[in-house]
């Protein structure tokens, strides 16, 4: 592991890694929380019993979300949740998912328990069309430690992603189907 991307990094990287009609802009995620200051206090407030996301934060990802899909590039996520899910990933279906979608983002789910799940990498990461991966790094408790250029696992996660895509549901009707992990309907 080299010299790590911290956010900033991180961010100038997404934001010039694929912005062409036609570019997918993709994400696998796995951990069971996500400790980062990018949810701007969002998962304590959703702890707390708080009706909705801070609006001003969360609409800097959706404004993002919808200008891509103006644009023609496509965004592109799959979830893989734990048996049981976490405080966390019920918090990311209500407050995230459930409000990215709509502003266009297309999520899917593994569940583990639900789904056929082939094995993984086993780390989190960022495919800018079929060019770029950004491997994520995080600790043992979620917390982000940094991102890194990892030119290196290119085709094994381009073969990864086809596959986990294929297998995976669509957010909205994964949720629907399971009207215990949330609050709020999706629309």
């Amino acid at each position: 592991m080299g010299d790590l991307l911290d956010v900033a990094g991180l961010v100038e990287v997404l934001e010039a890694g694929s912005a062409e009609a036609g570019d997918v802009i993709f994400r696998l995620e796995q951990l069971p929380v996500y400790d980062v200051a990018s949810d701007g206090g969002d998962f304590r407030r959703w702890c707390g019993g708080g009706g909705e996301p801070d609006r001003d934060r969360k609409r800097v990802y959706t404004d993002l979300l919808e200008k891509r899909a103006a644009t023609g590039v496509l965004s592109q996520r799959v979830r893989v949740f734990s048996p049981d899910l976490s405080d966390y990933e019920r918090y990311s279906c209500e407050w995230g998912y459930a409000l990215n979608v709509p502003a266009g983002e297309d999520v899917r789910v593994l569940h583990r328990g639900e789904h056929r799940i082939p094995p993984l990498l086993g780390f989190d990461y960022w495919l800018l069309g079929r060019h770029t991966v950004v491997r994520m790094h995080y600790d043992d408790a979620g917390r982000f430690r940094g991102a890194e250029l990892a030119p290196e696992v290119l085709q094994a996660v381009l073969d990864e992603r086809d596959e986990l895509w294929t297998l995976a549901e669509p957010f909205a009707t994964w949720y629907r189907r399971h009207p215990e992990l949330g609050r709020r309907p999706v629309a």
